[in-house]
């Protein structure tokens, strides 16, 4: 028989129920709760609710000008979308997870990174990933669209009510997504300095996503969501290739994202104003029509201006606020390196006062024993 010695347990039984269990293992419950809801569809008396979550839902009924247009299934929204927005948050937070795991945790262990860092290299990665995939796939959709042939195109036929299934798709990914950053703070132990500025921008992503969604501006949102999108894939790679050790490539692109950040907040305002004063005024109504889904009233497109021209603003002010900080910090760096080789050149000055101040002195002892000769040979002459 083999003797055990008495002590604590290494292994000790965690609650299923507490935050360290579903923290580590979030991934695996959420997983379970979407496979549950896909499983549904094998059964004939559960598949009828199981598509309200999975399938999209409020398609419509178009009267199709082009034969093309016969081919392509519409869809208005509605609030069934709302199950699709719980089903496929649970999604983003898997996808979420295995992208933490598989390939933001290696990475992290392979850098030795601190846990500032640590965090922004997960934020960035994120971020990157999702910013290129939304911008791509934005893009392709305004060229099926062809929303890129005229300025016009983005609000002519206003109310834009009826989407094509990856328009009406692509809103409800984004809404996803940044709804799904949110019990990502709780998931990723997030600081709780971080977290009041995470909570804003997400909170404003939503916001702006979800109202042009309703309000069925979702022409000119997504246009402006793949410009920003695109600027800002540049910043987090730029960053992410900072904390990889290539600086050069890193100041290049940090170079390219400051130039395009202020175009983009240009370009913004001006489709913003082109759009809601003076291409959606020809169609005005004096009031809300709520079955027609037109919302096309003085009182809307105006506050719809004034936020995005806030937005743009409130952009513009944490970016020059950014710069200056940096430039801040330039100066105040120089200005610690200046003392210390001003002490180098002082330093290596006393030294050579010194070496000086030696050679004078040996000069003048020498000086002082030739008179004491001198003074010797005359008592000598005299005595002579």
């Amino acid at each position: 028989m083999t003797y055990m010695k008495p002590g604590k347990k290494k292994n000790k039984n965690v609650s299923y129920f507490s935050n360290e269990y579903i923290i580590t293992n979030h991934g695996d419950i959420v997983s379970f709760i979407a496979m549950i809801i896909v499983l549904g569809l094998m059964f004939q008396f559960t598949a009828p609710i199981a598509k309200l979550f999975i399938i999209i839902q409020h398609n419509a009924t178009v009267n199709a000008t082009t034969e093309v247009d016969k081919d392509t299934p519409m869809y208005t929204t509605g609030r069934r979308d709302l199950l699709a927005v719980i089903f496929y948050t649970l999604i983003a937070i898997v996808i979420h997870a295995v992208i933490q795991e598989y390939i933001l945790d290696k990475v992290n262990r392979k850098l030795h990174l601190s846990k500032t860092k640590h965090s922004k290299v997960n934020e960035s990665g994120h971020l990157a990933l999702f910013y290129i995939i939304s911008a791509v796939w934005g893009a392709n959709i305004i060229y099926r669209e062809r929303l890129f042939v005229s300025v016009p195109s983005l609000w002519e036929g206003y109310p834009h009510m009826y989407m094509s299934f990856w328009f009406k798709f692509y809103f409800i990914c984004q809404i996803c997504y940044w709804l799904h950053c949110f019990p990502e703070l709780y998931f990723q132990r997030i600081k709780k300095d971080e977290m009041p500025s995470r909570v804003t921008y997400y909170s404003i992503y939503l916001v702006c996503i979800l109202g042009a969604y309703l309000l069925h501006f979702n022409r000119l949102a997504i246009v402006l969501l793949v410009v920003h999108y695109f600027v800002e894939s540049i910043y987090h790679a730029s960053r992410l290739f900072y904390f990889f050790g290539k600086t050069d490539v890193a100041k290049a692109g940090f170079l390219v994202w400051d130039v395009l950040f202020v175009l983009v907040r240009v370009l913004s305002v001006a489709l913003a104003f082109i759009t809601f004063m003076l291409g959606l005024e020809r169609s005005a109504v004096d009031s809300v029509a709520w079955r027609e889904g037109n919302f096309n009233t003085r009182l809307v497109r105006v506050n719809c201006l004034m936020l995005l021209c806030l937005l743009q603003g409130y952009l513009m002010w944490n970016f020059i606020t950014f710069h200056i900080k940096r430039i801040r910090e330039y100066i105040s760096q120089r200005a610690s390196r200046s003392p210390r080789k001003q002490q180098k050149k002082m330093g290596g000055g006393k030294s050579k006062a010194d070496g000086e101040q030696q050679q004078d002195g040996g000069g003048a002892a020498t000086n002082e024993l030739t008179e004491v000769d001198r003074d010797l040979h005359e008592q000598r002459k005299k005595r002579a």
